[in-house]
């Protein structure tokens, strides 16, 4: 997807950024924030982003984002600030390995798919 050292789908995530969409009738949502920053370590892609589902009530059930730090145990007790991409899901929050634009936003649809299929939205 990289035409010299560019994410040539990098456009398509951008273009969706402000969207909120209702993805079945139950009332399920999505919303898209993706705007381009400076390249930093701690967005290498120079990228901020925050894909993220919602039930009818508002409620997050996916997410995918970059925009905050992340706290990580390291040791008895001690934890470490760490801002990186990362996606929240009902078992917690993980890493998220950014390859590129395409491939975030075919993540957090296969994502979205799993959780409305757990709750009986789509077959």
């Amino acid at each position: 997807m990289k035409a010299g050292g560019r994410d040539s789908t990098l456009d398509t995530l951008l273009d969706l950024h402000g969207q909120t969409l209702f993805v079945d009738e139950a009332g399920h949502w999505v919303k898209f924030v993706a705007m381009r920053t400076n390249v930093t370590e701690e967005r290498p892609h120079g990228l901020r982003y925050s894909l993220t589902l919602h039930a009818p009530d508002g409620t997050r059930l996916v997410g995918f984002d970059n925009a905050h730090p992340l706290l990580r145990r390291r040791g008895r007790g001690k934890c470490r600030r760490n801002q990186s991409d990362h996606r929240h899901g009902s078992r917690g929050v993980h890493h998220y390995d950014y390859k590129d634009a395409a491939t975030l936003l075919e993540d957090f649809w296969n994502e979205v798919d799993g959780v409305l299929r757990q709750r009986g939205s789509i077959p």
